[in-house]
């Protein structure tokens, strides 16, 4: 159950920012073999200025329609599926009209009990819902 946050500069469409958001979400169900609903997203849209994402030293510029994308979710996977994960976004993103050099990807890993999804329960610690396997 990944819980997603999706940071983009304002002046898309709703339907482009719709898109967006699916394509990582298709992405996240492909390669993580997660069920359709575990979609949780907040896509923010930001004021010009209030996103900076300079290249690292990696030698590229990015445009202004850069997309920045933090996954919290389970400890577990190797690095080899996460990796398969970031491609995919890629590729999806690149389907969405983002070029490569506006996916950035923040991967942030925690455990069963530190997720609560209602009621202030942590229902993978209570047996109220399975801990997902590793696809």
């Amino acid at each position: 159950m990944p819980l997603v946050r999706i940071d983009v500069n304002a002046g898309r469409t709703p339907d482009q920012v719709a898109r967006i958001s699916r394509a990582v979400h298709d992405a996240i169900l492909a390669e993580y073999r997660i069920p359709e609903r575990d979609y949780f997203h907040i896509v923010t849209e930001h004021a010009p200025g209030q996103i900076v994402a300079q290249d690292a030293g990696l030698g590229f510029e990015r445009s202004g329609g850069v997309v920045m994308i933090q996954i919290f979710t389970q400890g577990g996977r190797g690095q080899e599926a996460k990796e398969a994960l970031f491609a995919a976004i890629a590729r999806n993103l690149g389907d969405a009209g983002v070029g490569g050099e506006d996916v950035f990807i923040g991967y942030v890993e925690n455990s069963a009990g530190d997720w609560s999804f209602g009621f202030g329960r942590a229902q993978y610690m209570t047996g109220e819902l399975a801990v997902p396997a590793r696809g």
